[in-house]
């Protein structure tokens, strides 16, 4: 199941935070990771009891969340909302990112829009790390073209978008766009807390941690990254805890 995470990437940190997470973001994690994305409450009782969540906080928090309209309550089973289900897409897409070939090309974004506020230029910033693009002056971010995905459609009324081959070594130049060396220093550490021998609780904790990261894994071509990249053996561990819970989920269901 796919585990709950911030709605937006943010930088990578070399210290992942591995705190207990509240009844609200375990009941995101296992509904954003359900496809479809609703379950009964009996089944959310018996799920959400190994992380420390009793029956009352649990309806306390179910309660919160359909009058906040994350959730839709019909009869005894709640489903995401109409927001959080675009938000479960853009999670499942940005986990397996679809790739290309890269014949070293890069991607280019000039803003040229000018007069907007503070907010609409944070909004635009988030929306460009979402693409995996990094930053590399104001207003001008770059990325290796190995992606296999379009461009936004409005972005182009925001700025000049362009392929081109900067004179700079390429590897140099990804260097000095992400944080390779920490990226990869907090996914081993994320991986050694996912092994199969920790508790539930903190395995739980640190997938959904693993989630956030990989939402801001750059998604670089192999010839641009450090030896023993661990992005992919993260989203592995990742997977195979995704399919114990849905497994597990199954298990249930049939043994009510």
């Amino acid at each position: 199941m796919r585990m709950n995470v911030s709605p937006e990437p943010e930088q990578a940190d070399a210290d992942p935070d591995l705190r207990p997470l509240s009844a609200r973001s375990v009941v995101l994690s296992l509904l954003l990771g359900a496809h479809p994305p609703e379950l009964p409450v009996k089944d959310l009782v018996r799920l959400v009891e190994p992380f420390g969540v009793g029956g009352p906080t649990l309806r306390a928090a179910l309660s919160r969340m359909v009058a906040a309209g994350d959730l839709r309550r019909t009869d005894t089973v709640y489903r995401l909302s109409d927001r959080l289900l675009a938000r479960q897409r853009r999670q499942d897409e940005a986990l397996r990112p679809g790739t290309r070939a890269w014949d070293g090309d890069w991607e280019m974004v000039v803003i040229t829009a000018t007069g907007r506020g503070p907010a609409e230029r944070a909004e635009l910033r988030t929306r460009l790390t979402a693409l995996r693009l990094a930053e590399l002056r104001e207003g001008v971010w770059l990325r290796p073209a190995n992606l296999d995905r379009p461009l936004p459609g409005d972005l182009h009324t925001l700025a000049l978008t362009c392929t081109t081959r900067p004179d700079e070594p390429a590897r140099d130049l990804a260097a000095r766009l992400w944080p390779l060396d920490a990226w990869a220093a907090t996914a081993r550490t994320l991986l050694t807390h996912t092994a199969a021998d920790r508790a539930p609780a903190d395995r739980f904790t640190a997938c959904t941690a693993a989630v956030r990261h990989l939402l801001t894994d750059p998604v670089l071509p192999s010839a641009l990254l450090p030896a023993d990249w661990p992005g992919e053996p993260l989203r592995a561990a990742y997977a195979a805890y995704q399919r114990e819970l849905t497994v597990s989920v199954g298990r249930r269901e049939r043994a009510a």
